[in-house]
């Protein structure tokens, strides 16, 4: 099975606020799939994780990100894509603020275009009950581990 590593992007905004994208599958191998999910895509050849990360971002929202945002998190997994072939998905979490700008779709591709229905900004307390699946299952996590680097070392911290 071949391994596919992605880099995936937990953006946070306004009061901490998680961009997430509604993935809809009208047809192919995932037809009638329905899911959101955090922004990000497949590491390209010769390309790290974090460059993969970089450009994902402006790719699927527009923004731009510092050139090191902080690695937040990783998971292994098996999953099936758009065309019907299974892979081994390696995806790591990189955190980044956003800023207040709009989203842009200019650098969609045709498939994303095709399956990414909207996007959404997300509170933490609906993050915790979503009314439809979110991917990965345990985002909570990811967003509380991104909030936490994202403070900076002088917010946040306990008296003791």
């Amino acid at each position: 099975m071949r391994e596919r590593p992605a880099a995936r992007l937990v953006v946070l905004a306004g009061e901490d606020r998680l961009l997430l994208f509604r993935f809809l599958f009208r047809e192919g191998a995932l037809a009638g799939e329905e899911y959101w999910a955090t922004p990000g895509g497949g590491v390209e050849p010769g390309e790290s994780f974090s460059e993969a990360a970089i450009r994902e971002l402006r790719e699927e929202t527009g923004l731009t990100c510092p050139e090191a945002a902080p690695d937040i998190g990783e998971r292994t997994f098996t999953m099936r894509l758009a065309d019907g072939e299974r892979v081994r998905a390696r995806e790591r979490f990189f955190a980044v603020r956003a800023g207040s700008g709009p989203l842009s779709r200019d650098g969609w591709t045709p498939h994303e275009a095709e399956v990414l229905a909207e996007h959404r900004w997300w509170s933490r307390a609906e993050l915790s009950a979503p009314p439809i699946r979110i991917y990965p299952a345990d985002v909570v996590v990811l967003y509380d581990a991104a909030r936490a680097v994202l403070e900076g070392p002088a917010e946040g911290r306990g008296t003791g």
